[in-house]
């Protein structure tokens, strides 16, 4: 359909556009977009950085919403602002209003994104000549060091909700101001290329599809733009963590092989069956005490071999005169080891 072709377009951003009627022709959907999601805003990665809120995209190819998460965007000139995307109710069908930078915040539907967007203008900060000014009471700056702040209470006057859509059933019910139609006959620049960048990203990611992620996208918010790693990810409010925390999860099953080892500690047990076979040990023991008895005939057979026929050999007379002689000697060591005279 034509409409998509432009949407598509537009939603990319390749040529400037004068008036917010120029670029609010979109993409035209019969089915309302999800609630937004509640989320934190990560800090901000440094000064001069504007907060971009996240928004549903449509997959024409595809037909589903996904989640374009919210994040830190450097402006491509001083003095810029940025005016949300947003969808409104138009003759039956949901049409989808692009974002867009200009010198004043337009009308983004009433649509309340929070964090300085709360559904009329933008009270995140301000230009201050060539400086950006945050709005400290709405901004999250972490670790950064940030100069130029100031205090400024925001005041909803409408009750907060996370309708996404403007008009029909169901939808927000609110009407361009005269500042919103005064700054919709300024000039306005595309988004950046790193915004579309952002918007394809996100396009790609399964996980992101409001069918998958059931309005809580695990990736809901990001410190920098296609930047969908590390600690400045963070997920929306009952959503599951981050697809890379899981990779993070990773070294967790390193602690299970090691606890693998616990249950292994069972090897001890088998130990304890150990000494159930030991008693049988102890019962052979008894066995062999009958056995030192026939150790005692092997002493018997030392005093067998023939010292004792010797005796009756010295009964001859004829060997007593050999004791004297020096092979009289030898026949006296052998009779010594026996007897232990050591």
């Amino acid at each position: 359909m034509k409409p998509i072709r432009f949407a598509l377009a537009a939603l990319v951003g390749l040529a400037m556009t004068p008036a917010l009627a120029d670029i609010s022709i979109g993409i035209t959907v019969d089915t309302a977009p999800p609630e937004l999601p509640v989320y934190d805003q990560p800090p901000l990665p440094e000064p001069g950085y504007i907060w971009v809120p996240g928004f549903w995209a449509w997959n024409p190819d595809g037909g589903y919403y996904y989640w374009v998460p919210g994040t830190w965007v450097e402006p491509p000139a001083p003095g810029l602002l940025w005016t949300p995307a947003w969808w409104g109710w138009d003759e039956g069908h949901f049409v989808f209003h692009r974002g867009y930078w200009g010198p004043h915040v337009g009308f983004y539907g009433g649509i309340y994104y929070g964090y300085g967007y709360s559904g009329d203008g933008y009270r995140g900060g301000r230009w201050e000549g060539d400086h950006f000014t945050y709005n400290r009471t709405v901004n999250n700056f972490g670790g950064v060091h940030v100069t130029n702040v100031y205090s400024e209470a925001v005041v909803n006057n409408t009750t907060i909700n996370h309708i996404s859509y403007n008009g029909g059933s169901g939808g927000v019910r609110a009407q361009p101001s005269q500042a919103d139609r005064i700054a919709e006959h300024e000039q306005h620049r595309e988004p950046t290329n790193v915004q579309v960048q952002h918007v394809q990203m996100a396009a790609s990611h399964q996980e992101l599809r409001a069918l998958e992620n059931h309005g809580h996208p695990p990736i809901a918010a990001a410190a920098r733009p296609a930047e969908f790693s590390g600690p400045g990810v963070l997920p929306a409010h009952g959503a599951p963590a981050p697809a890379l925390r899981p990779a993070e999860q990773r070294p967790a099953p390193q602690p299970q092989p090691q606890q693998a080892p616990h249950p292994a500690a069972p090897a001890p047990q088998p130990s304890h069956p150990a000494p159930i076979p030991q008693p049988p040990l102890q019962a052979a023991r008894p066995a062999p005490q009958p056995q030192p008895a026939p150790q005692q005939p092997h002493p018997q057979p030392q005093y067998h071999p023939q010292p004792q026929p010797q005796p009756p050999q010295p009964h001859p007379q004829a060997q007593p005169q050999q004791h004297p002689q020096p092979p009289g000697h030898p026949n006296d060591e052998r009779k010594e080891p026996p007897h232990g005279s050591y």
